[in-house]
């Protein structure tokens, strides 16, 4: 299969807006589980998951903790002005750019951007622990980074963010000015359950601004099922960004850009992985978009040792270059295990006990699974990247599991129900 030449309209259904949930369960591990089993389509709950799984494999889980992302600006003339956070520029790395105090770049969406005169500096007040702080967001446009993270459309901006207290860090001014940016499909304002609602048991790392949805089902008590049903858990962190709402505009696939997220795998992970024969069972998209990114990585350090973190990040079309490489030359594919102890003895070499670095990889009809075995996954929008993924990991089965869904009463996308996937 040509998998440039897809056309996104091949994977549209009907989702009125009463199927979209626009609030979760009052208990989150009381959703509906579709269950797809090799052709087969039944239903369950979501605490019967474990019954599902077999005793001994591994399960992935992403960390990621979504941040208040979204800031508001009221200006002297009256015009709302709404800046929402996307990655961090100066520190660029999350943890150092959280904890900065008194300035620091993001990368940030506008929205009404013609309200905002370049040279406009807009401020506020926020209260802090008793101490009112001067907080101000000024658009930078004469950095040479500018040009570089305005994105395809140039629809991002470089916003510097300054406050006139040492002791307060950007985590605090998010904190207690950001807004927790619920999906747009939604179609509400946030709410203060959704600071709760919208956040995983097992979110640790601020970085996101999107929730990895699959996550949101799971309880300390099916945590606790899974560990008694001998199913191990690892970790690994993919921020989720905005363009995880990014429509495909593009008839074809091959004009729509990825979006690009930050990730993070511990060398004890990847220890797991070849433990497990270099399968998992993936928690989310997110997760599954981490570990298969993983096998390019690895192939990656296959030819280039010494390449640098950044030289390591996955673009959208490598896995299907590679695989017309390969089959141009008549070779056989790196094996998974050779990519995963690539990763390890390239941590080892350079003292790391972590790989930090980013993927743009889409996954789609032709693509070929190497880590991914079995997938818990939400049900996403037409039309979408995601849809694009599942089509690819069911062999193109998509339509039987979501047509049981549509005719079967199930909840849809990010507070919706959930799916477990085993093609």
């Amino acid at each position: 299969m040509d998998t440039k030449h897809i056309r996104i309209s091949d994977y549209n259904y009907p989702l009125p807006d009463e199927r979209i949930a626009k609030f979760p369960l009052p208990e989150r591990d009381s959703s509906k589980l579709l269950v797809y089993n090799r052709g087969e389509v039944t239903e369950d709950k979501f605490t019967s998951l474990p019954n599902y799984l077999p005793k001994g494999a591994l399960m992935v889980f992403n960390n990621t903790k979504v941040i208040q992302a979204r800031l508001r600006f009221r200006k002297d003339t009256g015009a709302l002005i709404e800046v929402f956070c996307l990655e961090p520029l100066m520190p660029n790395d999350y943890q150092l750019n959280f904890a900065s105090t008194g300035i620091c770049r993001w990368v940030c969406m506008i929205g009404n951007l013609k309200r905002w005169k370049e040279d406009n500096v807009l401020s506020k007040s926020v209260n802090i622990g008793g101490k009112t702080v001067e907080f101000t967001a000024s658009r930078i446009t004469d950095d040479a980074s500018v040009h570089l993270h305005a994105g395809q459309d140039g629809t991002n901006h470089v916003v510097e963010f300054a406050w006139n207290d040492n002791t307060v860090s950007f985590a605090d001014i998010l904190e207690a000015v950001g807004e927790l940016p619920i999906p747009p499909y939604l179609n509400r304002e946030t709410q203060e359950s959704d600071k709760s609602t919208y956040q995983t048991v097992y979110s640790k790392v601020k970085g996101s601004v999107a929730a990895p949805t699959a996550g949101l089902h799971f309880t300390k008590r099916v945590l606790s099922a899974l560990d008694d049903a001998g199913i191990e858990r690892e970790e690994l962190t993919l921020h989720v960004g905005a363009g995880t709402f990014k429509p495909v505009k593009s008839e074809e696939i091959a004009g729509h850009e990825m979006h690009s997220e930050y990730i993070v795998v511990k060398r004890q992970t990847l220890e797991k992985l070849i433990a497990h024969g270099g399968e998992a069972i993936a928690v989310g998209t997110t997760s599954v978009r981490t570990l298969e990114s993983l096998y390019y990585i690895g192939v990656k350090l296959a030819s280039c040792p010494d390449a640098s973190e950044e030289e390591l990040s996955v673009n959208q079309w490598m896995p299907y270059e590679y695989a017309e490489s390969v089959a141009a030359q008549g070779g056989s594919a790196l094996s998974v295990m050779e990519a995963l102890q690539n990763i390890v003895d390239y941590l080892d070499r350079n003292h790391l006990t972590a790989l930090h670095t980013n993927t743009q990889i889409i996954i789609a009809p032709g693509y070929h699974y190497h880590i991914v075995k079995r997938m818990v996954t939400n049900f996403h929008q037409p039309q979408s990247t995601l849809l694009l993924l599942v089509s690819a990991f069911v062999n193109g089965d998509w339509k039987k599991i979501y047509d049981y869904a549509l005719s079967h009463d199930f909840r849809f996308l990010s507070y919706g129900d959930s799916s477990l996937l085993i093609p």
